[in-house]
């Protein structure tokens, strides 16, 4: 029956007989219950305070079984038994211990994000610790380094989201895939008709339209939003900017476009439904996306602002680099300097063709890795591993 045990890091919250999940993941695990021969099985861990994009569902309305742990409990050879698969997160340090309470036959793949480098670019970034806290985070993550190059090792096969991930740890496994995730689906992505008023709007010589989306923290580089906008003020920039998500640095976000000489050109929208308003938006009111990611997470933003048919503007993390060089999207500034990366914005507002250009790029490439191509070839990989048949795709 080829049975699986999917433990994802995605977030849960009872409340009351109900679970409350992130509407990605469910429509993600919708899809993927859908191609699999038998009944996934999926575990959580209770261990979130809100879930920003959640719905409130009833366990027999999911399509997968769940099961969930408290944020401390550990994994056992009990919620391992009955699944000839494990499917499980290579990030959460709680899985890497999973090949030892495997018995014969069980096979496990692994799924990877973040490298190394870019969970030490977290620590570095987090405001709560001192010196102190560092340094023992660093030496912590030394060790838990360790433990996950052995279980990539031993596990039959490795999933990386992103090019950095899969340049590091794809060469440790022997069945390894790389994999760009995103939500875009076909009818998501810009039209033609779109992509034609963008230019217009540019070559009319409309004000440059910047957006961001994303949780409002300090590893996605929020902080770094508004000393963007007063360079660009500086330099004479007709433009506009967005600013779409929540997060820790929200007050401080609305008290610095208060501070601006012109604060009507920025404005702060909050958390809206991905499909029926972020897209519908960028999609319309967008000419660049604004990526001030400090840290080289695969970030599935930078897929889905390019299926909008938004060129972007990013620092030059080891993801944006490898994204761009190879879809040749938009560009880039040196890590952490807001004022470089408002300095080539402002150069390429005074070129509308070379907005098109990049912008009919990130359209292109980001089509061409929308979610089904990418999941099937997921699936594809797991099927392959775990000796099943998977459901034809016409039976979504």
């Amino acid at each position: 029956m080829a049975r699986i045990l999917m433990i994802a890091p995605a977030p849960v919250i009872e409340t009351g007989g109900r679970v409350r999940l992130d509407v990605k993941f469910v429509e993600g695990m919708r899809v993927q219950q859908a191609h699999w021969p038998s009944r996934i099985t999926c575990l959580l861990r209770r261990d979130t305070p809100a879930i920003p994009f959640g719905r409130d569902y009833d366990r027999a309305d999911l399509p997968f079984d769940l099961v969930l742990l408290d944020p401390d409990e550990p994994i056992t050879a009990g919620h391992l038994a009955g699944h000839e698969l494990i499917y499980a997160s290579g990030d959460d340090y709680r899985c890497l211990g999973l090949t030892d309470l495997m018995t014969p036959g069980q096979k496990i793949v692994y799924v990877i994000e973040y490298t190394d480098e870019t969970r030490r670019q977290i620590l570095a970034l987090d405001r709560n610790r001192g010196l102190l806290g560092r340094v023992k985070g660093r030496i912590w993550l030394k060790r838990q380094e360790g433990r996950r190059r052995l279980a990539f090792r031993t596990a039959q096969g490795l999933q990386s989201n992103g090019y950095p991930a899969h340049d590091l740890y794809g060469p440790i496994n022997r069945d390894s895939l790389l994999y760009l995730d995103g939500r875009m689906t076909p009818e998501l992505f810009a039209t033609e008709a779109e992509m034609a008023a963008r230019e217009a709007h540019r070559a009319a010589g409309g004000p440059l339209r910047l957006v961001y989306s994303g949780r409002l923290e300090t590893m996605k580089g929020a902080q770094d939003l508004i000393p963007v906008v007063r360079r660009l003020t500086e330099r004479g920039v007709d433009f506009t900017l967005d600013i779409f998500g929540t997060g820790a640095l929200e007050t401080e976000i609305a008290e610095g476009i208060r501070s601006l000489p012109d604060p009507q050109r920025v404005r702060l929208r909050g958390v809206v439904d991905f499909e029926t308003e972020l897209v519908p938006f960028t999609r319309q009111n967008a000419d660049i996306f604004l990526g001030c990611h400090r840290q080289s997470d695969p970030s599935c933003t930078y897929l889905e602002a390019m299926g909008c048919g938004v060129a972007v503007a990013s620092y030059d993390n080891r993801m944006w680099q490898r994204l761009n060089a190879e879809a040749q999207a938009g560009w880039g500034a040196p890590l952490g300097n807001a004022r470089m990366l408002a300095d080539r914005i402002a150069e390429v507002a005074r070129d509308p063709a070379a907005i098109t250009r990049c912008s009919r790029n990130a359209w292109t490439f980001s089509r061409a890795h929308g979610f089904q191509p990418e999941f099937q070839r997921r699936m594809e990989h797991l099927a392959r591993i775990a000796g099943a048949t998977l459901l034809p795709v016409g039976a979504l």
